[in-house]
Formats: structure tokens, C-alpha cells, sequence
């Protein structure tokens, strides 16, 4: 039995799922966990250093339960080089963007070139979560559309080999898309590890 199929027997038995969450600073990564712990999203300070937290996802497809540990990584530029520090074992990374921040796309680039750049994250699956939709002037979803598509170009995204991905609009505040997101991350895990054991 090869080195692969003993990870993957050991990740079917235990169905827990790394997830790495990285973006720059004020992009709403912690916002995001707390909205998939039900927790309050009223009083949110920025992450210094790194949390850890795990939720129960329970499969609306095929009701398998799923152990997801979030792993919540400050944004800073003091704490970006540490980022990879916390590559290892990762099984999906989600990168937020702010999608009121255009002016720093080229920053993100930067610094999600890096990242993607690191072998130990090559076959993990990437989701990008566009986030706080609902703060876009008027809301108007075919801007929404075309920021997202501008997104895409920056961060060069179609030329991207080594990862499956998905880009998502979302909210942290009002939590939509968040739920289809981790449905993908899910989905995408169980089809490259726990479908072929």
C-alpha cells in the first residue's frame, strides 16, 4: 500500500478537513468564521497571529458528517511572512478579497502569487470568497458580476494548473454564499480524497 492510499484511509476514517484562510488585512476572514459558528459578528478586532476553529459540517447531500478546521491567519503585512508557517497538511485555502478595496488588487496579487507559488499547497482546492457584497453601492448584482470578473483578471486565476478552484461573491455580514462555499470545499475534498480509497 502506497504512502497516498494510507493518507487517504486515514482522512476517509476521520473526515476532517484543513482549511487555511488567508487575505489581507480587513477582507472579513474572521467575520467569516464567526457567521459559520453562529457566533456575533458586531464586535470583530483583527486576528494577531493565527485561531483555530472547528465546526461540524454535516453533508446535505449525502449527510456524512465533515470535522472543518478553520485555520484563521492574520492579514497583516507584519504577519504575511509567517503565513507560511501554517502551509502544511492543508487540504483547501480560501483566499478573501474585499471587494471595496480595489484599489488594493495589486497587493493581493502579490501576495496570493506567493502563496500559490508553495509546493506543499499544490492539489489543495482554492476558494476565493469576494466578500462584503452587501456594502457595494446599490447592491446591484451585474456590478457585483463584473467586479468579480475584474477580480478574476487581477488575480490571474484562469491561468492557475495546480489547484481546482472557485470564485465566490459573498458576505460575512449577511452570509451569503459563505454555505455554498464550504459545500464546494467539501465536495471538491470528497471527490480527490475520500471517493478513491
Amino acid at each position: 500500500m502506497g504512502l497516498l492510499s494510507i493518507i487517504r484511509k486515514q482522512k476517509l476514517k476521520d473526515k476532517e478537513i484543513r482549511i487555511l484562510m488567508l487575505g489581507l488585512d480587513n477582507a472579513g476572514k474572521t467575520t467569516i468564521v464567526k457567521k459559520l459558528l453562529n457566533q456575533n459578528i458586531s464586535e470583530i478586532s483583527p486576528t494577531m497571529g493565527f485561531q483555530i476553529d472547528t465546526l461540524e459540517y454535516i453533508d446535505p447531500d449525502s449527510k456524512d458528517s465533515f470535522r472543518l478546521n478553520v485555520w484563521d491567519v492574520g492579514g497583516q503585512s507584519t504577519l504575511r511572512p509567517f503565513w507560511f508557517n501554517y502551509f502544511e497538511k492543508t487540504d483547501s485555502l480560501i483566499w478573501v478579497v474585499d471587494i471595496l478595496s480595489m484599489e488594493r488588487m495589486q497587493e493581493n496579487f502579490v501576495e496570493f502569487e506567493k502563496v500559490l507559488k508553495e509546493d506543499r499547497l499544490i492539489g489543495s482546492n482554492l476558494l476565493i470568497l469576494v466578500n462584503k457584497t452587501d456594502l457595494l453601492e446599490g447592491n446591484d448584482s451585474s456590478r457585483v458580476d463584473e467586479i468579480c470578473h475584474l477580480i478574476e483578471e487581477s488575480l490571474q486565476l484562469k491561468q492557475i494548473k495546480n489547484h481546482n478552484y472557485k470564485l465566490l461573491p459573498c458576505s460575512a455580514y449577511t452570509g451569503a454564499n459563505i454555505e455554498e462555499g464550504i459545500k464546494w470545499i467539501v465536495d471538491e475534498i470528497k471527490e480527490r480524497l475520500y471517493l478513491y480509497h
